[in-house]
């Protein structure tokens, strides 16, 4: 019974540990991803990034075949610190995102997603339950480039604003009807220790885990303030 009860134990142990590898090897891929987004001329425009509250990026999404079509993709979100996410960029928290007939045609092909949270009301709507975008919180195609001042004001005034990556090409995407909820379960295994989006996003003495370094670095680099009116105000 007690070589029983170890043997059990080593293998939750083992299932722990690849489990713990997995999502920050997932939070590692958000950072490459988003510093090669950032790092390319016509890419998310920098008046919008530094407007975001939150960027989230789902590295590596891809398209199933469910009736329809449906898509599904894990990442993070990071978000500015502070009552009104004005601060510094903050820890990274665990995000997944699912749905239905997404906005692209990716086939078998994966795709990388950013999304830019733009106000305090679409941080909020995401960080205790699972948000539907067009429905529980207004989502458009983000602009890219020099096209943010041919925006209309629909697009400007949407919660949340999205991009893809696929193939090397970059533009704006639909991802109207998509879910997106935390994956509190992902960030404990991050963290190592029981964690939610709200504990992380505001709280103000967690620290950034190394595997989301790059991550916040990236965001640190290339939106350091916050640019939005209530920051200026």
């Amino acid at each position: 019974m007690i070589r029983f009860v170890v043997v059990v134990c080593l293998v939750l142990a083992s299932t722990s540990v690849a489990a713990q590898d997995e999502e920050r090897h997932r939070l590692e891929n958000a950072g490459v991803v988003i510093e090669e987004i950032l790092d390319i001329d016509d890419n998310i425009p920098r008046d919008l990034l530094n407007k975001a509250e939150c960027v989230i990026v789902i590295p590596s999404m891809l398209k199933v075949a469910l009736g329809l079509g449906g898509s599904y993709g894990r990442g993070a979100m990071v978000c500015r610190t502070g009552t009104s996410f004005d601060g510094p960029w903050g820890a990274p928290a665990m995000y997944a995102l699912g749905g239905g007939s997404v906005g692209f045609q990716l086939g078998a092909q994966a795709t990388d997603l950013v999304l830019l949270v733009m106000n305090e009301r679409g941080v909020k709507s995401l960080l205790n339950s699972q948000v539907t975008l067009g429905a529980n919180a207004s989502a458009a195609a983000g602009p890219k480039g020099r096209e943010v001042t041919a925006s209309t004001d629909a697009t400007m005034r949407a919660e949340i604003l999205s991009y893809s990556r696929s193939r090397g090409l970059f533009a704006g995407v639909s991802l109207e009807g998509a879910s997106l909820r935390p994956d509190d379960d992902a960030s404990t295994h991050v963290y190592g220790q029981r964690m939610t989006a709200q504990m992380i996003v505001t709280g103000t003495t967690i620290p950034v885990p190394e595997a989301g370094r790059r991550f916040v670095a990236a965001l640190e680099k290339n939106a350091p303030s916050n640019a939005s009116q209530k920051a200026t105000n």
